[in-house]
C-alpha cells in the first residue's frame, strides 16, 4: 500500500474518463478540478452541495444537477489530459477558502478554515510539529515511552519522530494495529468511509472497498509503520504491567515482560498510554457462564481452529461487531441462534460492502485530489451535522422514543429502512428499537443484517437469558437452546481505562484507586497527581455520530507534542495538570452529555459506566476539541 502517492498522468480514452466520472460523487470532484486547473467556473453557484443533506454523498444535488456536474466534470478532465495533465500552483489564501466555502454549501465560519485547511492537507502534512528539538532543546536528554502501537500510538509516534524526540512504543502484540490486529472475525471491517478513516498526514489510492475490511485496515497501518520509520522504534510482545513516577528523578519506571515470561523494567521523562477503549473484551455476567462444555470464545479472540459448518451455533449480542460476523456464520451452520437484548439502529448504506469501481481507482491514482476532497466532504458532511439531531429538547412530549424533532425525524427515516429492509411485519416488531436515535451506536447495514435475520436456519432469540448450562443457554421462559458452539458478540470493557495496568503517580497514588472505576481526564488526556501521563482516546474522547476517531487522536496527539515542547521550552521536567482545571472540565463534560441522547436515554449502552456516567462520549463539537488541543495553556499546570 503506497501512502501520499504522486499523481499519475491521465492517459485514459474520453469513454474511460465518462465511466470514471458516472461513479465519483460529482461535488469533491468538481472541487478537485477545480484546484488542480485554476478553472473557478467549475464552482457553479446552482451546483453548490446543500449542506442540509447530510446523508447524501451527492450534496443533495437532483439527478439534472448531477448529469450537469458530471459534464463539467468529463470536460475539465479530458482538457486536463490534452495539456499533459499539468496542474496550477496549489490554491492559498482567498482562493482556497473559496474551494472551501463551495464545498461546505455556503458560507463558512472563519475559526473553521485552519481546521479544513489541516484536513485537506494538500501539499503535504499541515499538522506536522513547527519545531525541532535539536533547535529547541538539542542537550536535553527527554525520552517517551508510549503504550500500544494501534492507529493512536501510531498517530502520537510519528509526530514525536517528526519533531526528533526520541520514543519507544511498547506493544504486547506482535504486531502493528492495535483493534485491526486483534479483531480478525468474519466480516470484521470499519464504519466510516476509507478516505475519513485514515491520517490526514497519510492519504492512499489503495483502497479496494469504500468501508474496508479488517486485513485491508491492518495493511495501511503497517504501511504507515513502515514509511515512517516507526518500527524500529516498536518493541513488539512486549507488555506494560505497569508504570510507577519516581518523584526524586522525574521519571516514569515502566515495568514490563516479554512473550517468554521475562521481567524487565524501562524509564521514561513522559508517558502516553495509547491502549484505546475497545481492548478487552466484556464477558456478560449470565451465571453459569463455565459450565458450558461446547466450545466458547469471544468474537475479539475469534477461534478459527473452531468448526462453524454444519454445527448449531449460538451468538450472544447484536451490536456493532455482531452485525458484521452473524451474516457469515448463519451462512455455514446449521442452525444459528442470536439472542438479541436490545436491537441496534439501522442506517442504510447501500455500498457498505462494495469493492471500488476499477474505474473509481484509476480515477483517483490520476486525481488523488479527488480523494482528499471526498475525504474533506464526508468530515463536513458528518463533522456537527448529525450533531444537533443527539440534543435533548426537554420541552419534546416523547423523550422515551426521541428526544426533539430532529431525532424523531431521524427516527422516521430509520424506521422508513426497517419497514422496506423487514417485510415481515413479526420480525420488524422484534428488531426495531424503541429507543432514541444516537442513544446506542449505530449499525450501518446494505440489507444484508435483515436478510439473514429472515434466514430458515437462523432463530432470533428476545427472551433474556437465565443461565447458560453444560449445553447451551436457558431463557427466562425455560426454553434450553443447545449448541456445539457459543460466541459472545458482548463487546468491550470500555470504562475500564489504562487495565489491568498498574499506574502509580505523585505520592505512590494508584490510577484506578484515583478513578474508582470512574475514569475521567483533563481534555481526556491528562490527569492531576500524575505527571507527565498523557492518554490517548481517553475518557469523554469518544465521538458518536460526527467524525472519525482518528481525527481525535491527531488532536491528541498535537497536544502531547506541544507538551513536550513546552517542557523543553521551559527547561521543567515535569507537568500536572491542576486538580481544579481537570474537575471544571469535567462538570463541564458531564453537563454536555446529560444534554443529549446518549446522556438522556435509559437504554442499555457502552457508553454509560457503572456509575450510570456517560463516560465515553466527548458531547460538543469537533472544533472545539480541536481548539482546545493547539497547545496546553502552562496555566493549567504546575510545572516543575
Amino acid at each position: 500500500m503506497k501512502l501520499n502517492p504522486e499523481p499519475l498522468p491521465i492517459t485514459a480514452d474520453d469513454e474511460a474518463i465518462r465511466a470514471a466520472v458516472a461513479v465519483a460523487s460529482p461535488v469533491p470532484l468538481l472541487a478537485a478540478l477545480a484546484q488542480i486547473t485554476g478553472d473557478p467556473s467549475l464552482l457553479r453557484d446552482d451546483l453548490r452541495p446543500d449542506p442540509s443533506q447530510i446523508l447524501d454523498p451527492n450534496g443533495g444535488l437532483d439527478e439534472n444537477q448531477i448529469a450537469q456536474a458530471r459534464a463539467l466534470a468529463v470536460a475539465a478532465l479530458i482538457r486536463f489530459r490534452d495539456g499533459g495533465s499539468v496542474r496550477v500552483a496549489l490554491p492559498e489564501g482567498p482562493t482556497l477558502e473559496r474551494l472551501l466555502t463551495w464545498v461546505a454549501g455556503g458560507a463558512l465560519e472563519p475559526a473553521y478554515v485552519p481546521l479544513l485547511e489541516e484536513e485537506l492537507a494538500l501539499g503535504g502534512d499541515r499538522r506536522a510539529p513547527a519545531w525541532h528539538k535539536r533547535e529547541l532543546a538539542p542537550d536535553a536528554d527527554f525520552k517517551v515511552a508510549i503504550i500500544g502501537s494501534g492507529m493512536s500510538g501510531l498517530a502520537v509516534a510519528h509526530r514525536l519522530h517528526q519533531a526528533g524526540v526520541e520514543f519507544t512504543i511498547f506493544e504486547k502484540n506482535a504486531d502493528v494495529g492495535g483493534t485491526w490486529f486483534d479483531n480478525v472475525y468474519p466480516g470484521c471491517r470499519v464504519d466510516i468511509a476509507n478516505h475519513f478513516y485514515s491520517y490526514s498526514f497519510a492519504q492512499t489510492n489503495d483502497w479496494s472497498s469504500f468501508y474496508s475490511p479488517q486485513g485491508v485496515l491492518l495493511d495501511y497501518f503497517r504501511a504507515c509503520a513502515r514509511d515512517f520509520g516507526l518500527r524500529e522504534h516498536i518493541r513488539f510482545s512486549t507488555e506494560v504491567q505497569g508504570a510507577t513516577w519516581d518523584e526524586a528523578r522525574g521519571l516514569w519506571v515502566l515495568r514490563l515482560r516479554d512473550s517468554t515470561g521475562r521481567e524487565t523494567t524501562a524509564e521514561a521523562n513522559a508517558l502516553v498510554s495509547a491502549v484505546g477503549q475497545l481492548n478487552r473484551p466484556k464477558m456478560p455476567a449470565i451465571p453459569g457462564i463455565d459450565r458450558f462444555r461446547g466450545e466458547s470464545f469471544h468474537s475479539a479472540r475469534w477461534r478459527h481452529d473452531v468448526e462453524l459448518g454444519g454445527r448449531r451455533v449460538g451468538i450472544i449480542g447484536t451490536g456493532a461487531s455482531a452485525a458484521q460476523f452473524i451474516p457469515p456464520v448463519a451462512e455455514v451452520a446449521a442452525h444459528l441462534t442470536v439472542f438479541q437484548r436490545t436491537p441496534p439502529w439501522l442506517l442504510s448504506i447501500p455500498n457498505y460492502m462494495d469493492e471500488l469501481p476499477e474505474a473509481l481507482r484509476g480515477l483517483l491514482r490520476c486525481v488523488p485530489e479527488y480523494g482528499r476532497w471526498d475525504r474533506l466532504q464526508v468530515f463536513w458532511r458528518t463533522h456537527e451535522g448529525l450533531l444537533p439531531a443527539a440534543v435533548v429538547d426537554p420541552s419534546w412530549p416523547h423523550q422515551e422514543r426521541s428526544v426533539s424533532a430532529l431525532n424523531d425525524g431521524m427516527r422516521q427515516l430509520m424506521g422508513a429502512y426497517y419497514d422496506a429492509a423487514f417485510p415481515d411485519p413479526e420480525l420488524r416488531a422484534r428488531v426495531l428499537p424503541r429507543y432514541p436515535p444516537i442513544s446506542k451506536r449505530i449499525v450501518l447495514d446494505n440489507g444484508v443484517y435483515p436478510r439473514t435475520l429472515a434466514r430458515e436456519n437462523l432463530t432470533l432469540v428476545t427472551d433474556s437469558i437465565a443461565e447458560i448450562t453444560e449445553t447451551g443457554v436457558r431463557t427466562q421462559d425455560g426454553v434450553l437452546h443447545e449448541f456445539d458452539v457459543l460466541i459472545y458478540g458482548t463487546g468491550f470493557e470500555a470504562s475500564k481505562f489504562l487495565m489491568p495496568m498498574q499506574i502509580k503517580g505523585e505520592g505512590g497514588v494508584d490510577l484506578h484507586e484515583r478513578w474508582g472505576g470512574d475514569a475521567r481526564a483533563h481534555l481526556g488526556i491528562v490527569v492531576p497527581v500524575f505527571p507527565n501521563l498523557f492518554l490517548m482516546y481517553g475518557p469523554n474522547t469518544n465521538i458518536v455520530i460526527n467524525g472519525s476517531i482518528i481525527y481525535f487522536s491527531e488532536c491528541e496527539a498535537n497536544y502531547i507534542v506541544e507538551s513536550v515542547r513546552l517542557l523543553l521550552e521551559r527547561r521543567k521536567g515535569s507537568m500536572t495538570c491542576r486538580a481544579d482545571v481537570h474537575d471544571a472540565y469535567n462538570r463541564r463534560i458531564d453537563a454536555g452529555n446529560r444534554a443529549m441522547a446518549w446522556g438522556a436515554a435509559t437504554v442499555n449502552t457502552w457508553y454509560r459506566n457503572e456509575f450510570g456516567r456517560i463516560a465515553q462520549n466527548w458531547p460538543f463539537s469537533l472544533l472545539e476539541y480541536w481548539q482546545q488541543t493547539r497547545a496546553p495553556d502552562p496555566a493549567d499546570y504546575v510545572l516543575r
